[in-house]
Formats: structure tokens, C-alpha cells, sequence
């Protein structure tokens, strides 16, 4: 699942606005706004929520979640770590 806040931080990550993130995802600006003004967990068509997500992953930013290692214990969003050419990290 995603939170309202980390589409928030995500996008802020990233320096884009809602309307480059509705082209990115594919998902129109109103639904992106309704989004982000949800309250706690996003709630909304799977098929929607899984094209921003993928849309956050393809641009390079991992949502973490709630109990998943990380160096704090609350939900967020981080760079992945980059690959190299043949799948390894740097």
C-alpha cells in the first residue's frame, strides 16, 4: 500500500508536480489530487495505485513500508540503489 504522504514525498524526491506525475503514471490529474488528499493509505482502483507506484519505481524511487528494513522504523521513500550494467549494486 501507499500513503497519501509518501506520494507527497515521493514526488517532492523526484522535484516534479501532480500534473508530471499523472503523464508519468498514466493516471489523470484529478485522480492524483484526490489521491494525495486521502488521508493515511491511498484508497483506490488496484490497477491506478499500481501505475503510480510503477511510475515512482521506472523514475527511480523506492517506496518503503511500514515494518520493512530500513534505517527508521516508519513508512518513507528512498533512492534505490543503483545497478550496474550487469545487475550487481556499486
Amino acid at each position: 500500500m501507499i500513503t497519501a504522504a509518501q506520494m507527497r514525498a515521493a514526488r517532492a524526491l523526484l522535484g516534479i508536480d501532480q500534473r508530471q506525475l499523472a503523464e508519468l503514471s498514466g493516471v489523470s490529474l484529478p485522480t492524483i489530487q484526490r489521491m494525495e488528499a486521502s488521508e493515511g493509505n491511498v484508497r483506490g482502483v488496484v490497477d491506478t495505485l499500481t501505475k503510480v507506484v510503477e511510475a515512482f519505481d521506472a523514475a527511480g524511487v523506492e517506496l518503503i513500508g511500514e515494518n520493512v528494513r530500513s534505517v527508521g522504523n516508519g513508512r518513507g521513500v528512498r533512492f534505490k540503489i543503483p545497478r550496474t550494467p550487469n545487475g550487481g549494486t556499486d
